[in-house]
């Protein structure tokens, strides 16, 4: 009787665990990586969509504001922020900081925390209005001992 030989060798299961602890190693900084530059562009997305807000506040003669105070002259209008838990609310209103909100060179920023990837929390992002109406992004303060990279920054929004 010929009896076959069924199933697989140590050798060859030790190649396979090997095989997949290497794509391991490779993917999963890849993916701390993609998560940590996505968490950073939302917050950019959130923030920047405040610029229409504030041109309707100036255009209607009011003061940027994080909440409505009709009382006083001009008005003071809210922006509109309403959170991210992407977002340390430990600073400002919600965690929204804003500069200026009478002039028309003012700014707001927030401070990453809270749910961010560790790599990026504590990195601020600003978004900038000059005199002409134009904005501007970037954002600072990167931690590199956590494990920031420059490439974490979307394109229009550099690292400085």
């Amino acid at each position: 009787m010929n009896h076959a030989q069924k199933g697989f060798t140590l050798i060859e299961l030790m190649i396979v665990v090997a095989i997949i602890g290497i794509l391991a190693a490779v993917a999963i900084p890849q993916y701390q990586d993609y998560t940590a530059r996505t968490q950073v562009s939302r917050v950019v997305g959130e923030i920047s969509a405040l610029k229409s807000n504030a041109e309707s506040i100036f255009n209607n003669g009011g003061i940027v504001a994080h909440t409505d105070d009709v009382t006083v002259s001009p008005r003071e209008i809210g922006i509109g922020w309403t959170g991210s838990n992407l977002v340390d609310d430990t600073v400002g209103t919600n965690g929204l900081d804003i500069s200026n909100g009478d002039q028309a060179d003012m700014s707001w920023s927030v401070t990453m925390g809270t749910d961010a990837s560790t790599a990026v929390r504590g990195a601020e992002v600003t978004i900038s209005r000059a005199t002409d109406g134009s904005y501007s992004c970037s954002i600072t303060n990167g931690p590199t001992a956590n494990g920031w990279k420059d490439s974490y920054a979307p394109a229009g929004c550099p690292h400085s």
